[in-house]
């Protein structure tokens, strides 16, 4: 039974590495690769360090710092995905053409707009909730 867990949680793991490994080839932008990365890291590499803890043992030296490592990857993985998608952002790369929407881009020239609107600081400056000012309901 335990060689049934060890080889199909390295098998999911190989599968997800290999499938985010073809996306980064394939994905037009840089912002998709990023994505296709975190997962390969995430979703690859957890159920491959599983899968040692279950070889060799729970109570073995390799299962805590394997345990040690998926923590860290499940907590530090997000934060730098989102760190260099929003550096590139920042720095102008440019997104697919076919992407669907910009909601930053959106978000500034709304801002932008009721910054030059009325100039009085009341009420009228700031977004409303909902609709159109990418609230729940404005967003489909």
């Amino acid at each position: 039974m335990k060689t049934v867990a060890f080889i199909a949680l390295s098998v999911v793991g190989l599968g997800f590495s290999l499938s985010g490994a073809v996306g980064i080839l394939r994905m037009p932008d840089l912002y998709s690769r990023i994505q296709c990365s975190s997962k390969t890291v995430t979703m690859g590499a957890l159920p491959a360090l599983v899968a040692l803890v279950v070889g060799e043992g729970v109570l073995s030296d390799y299962a805590s710092r394997a345990l040690i490592i998926a923590a860290l990857l499940l907590i530090v993985n997000p934060a730098a995905s989102h760190a260099l998608a929003r550096a590139a952002y920042k720095t102008g790369e440019p997104m697919w053409p076919g992407a669907v929407r910009d909601d930053v881009a959106e978000r500034r020239q709304r801002s932008a707009g009721a910054r030059s609107g009325s100039g009085s600081g009341s009420d009228g400056d700031r977004p409303k909730s909902g609709g159109e000012d990418g609230g729940a309901e404005g967003r489909r």
